[in-house]
């Protein structure tokens, strides 16, 4: 049984007119056993999804933003609560999403109304226990399957802006590395000497001359305290 608990209650909830604000996360890796460079991005990515009791479709963990947590921080916490996972965050949300609740169970205000922030959350620990187990089962998921199984409109779209995501990022890398292997060496008017053997290149030559790249965009990695 897990020793970490799950918050309960409404006392700290933040609401924006009316709406319930709720932070989530799309819990992603990259599959195993696929290591072409040639492949479809979309092959190469896994997603996680939690089911929800008497139900066959499934979701993404989210819940409510409290008062006393950042965005991000909430998006992890129900990461954890909800699926048994921690990782690294992308600060930067998927986007933003106001819908209606469908159940009184999930009701959101009085008006069932809530605000939804969708992050992405690359999945670094999974937990074999956690808060919520018995009431949610957790499964890998194609990004097809995904799509197929998703419960909500809203998360559909939230899913297809991760991948988008990631398809302009993985563009990117390969353009950088095309960029890198056309490139040539750099010549000795481009470093400072600083030693009679050492050379360094400009502060601006390494990334004209494709040296370091990033294909990802920034992250701040966020850790989930039990």
């Amino acid at each position: 049984m897990s020793t970490m608990l799950a918050r309960i209650g409404r006392d700290r909830q933040r609401y924006e007119n009316n709406l319930r604000l709720v932070s989530g996360c799309i819990p992603y890796r990259f599959a195993k056993g696929n290591d072409s460079e040639t492949d479809n991005l979309e092959s190469r990515i896994e997603v996680l999804m939690i089911s929800s009791p008497n139900r066959d479709d499934l979701v993404f963990p989210k819940g409510g933003w409290e008062d006393d947590e950042t965005l991000e921080e909430a998006a992890c916490r129900e990461a954890l609560e909800e699926a048994g996972v921690r990782g690294k965050l992308n600060e930067k949300p998927l986007g933003v999403w106001e819908f209606r609740s469908k159940s009184r169970q999930d009701m959101c205000s009085l008006e069932g109304g809530c605000k939804g922030y969708m992050f992405a959350l690359e999945v670094t620990e999974e937990l074999e226990t956690w808060p919520e187990r018995e009431n949610h089962d957790r499964r890998w998921l194609s990004v097809k399957e995904a799509f197929e199984l998703c419960r909500y409109e809203w998360m559909r779209r939230a899913l297809e802006n991760f991948l988008n995501t990631f398809e302009e990022n993985w563009k990117q890398k390969f353009e950088a590395t095309e960029e890198l292997s056309e490139s040539p060496p750099p010549t000795v008017s481009d470093c400072q000497i600083i030693t009679p053997n050492l050379c360094i290149d400009h502060p601006n030559s390494a990334q004209r001359h494709g040296m370091t790249f990033s294909w990802l965009v920034p992250i701040r990695a966020y850790r989930c305290l039990e």
